[in-house]
């Protein structure tokens, strides 16, 4: 496993963040490596990915925190 230096702040999130990477790559039509190992995968893929599931994290907090007031 890589050496990870972003701790989660709610680690029982890293699965649900996991399920989100693929449900993302999937939409995006980028195939994720099954072993785990990204360092054959594009920067514009991994760029992409990880720009749709920033843009679902800050809908979803936009829409907690709508739901507050």
């Amino acid at each position: 496993m890589a050496n990870r230096t972003n701790q989660l702040l709610v680690p029982q999130a890293r699965a649900a963040l996991e399920q989100l990477k693929f449900e993302v790559a999937q939409e995006l039509g980028i195939q994720l490596p099954q072993d785990g190992y990204y360092g054959h995968m594009t920067t514009r893929d991994m760029g992409s990915i990880g720009g749709l599931i920033t843009r679902r994290l800050v809908q979803i907090a936009e829409q907690q925190l709508a739901g507050r007031r």
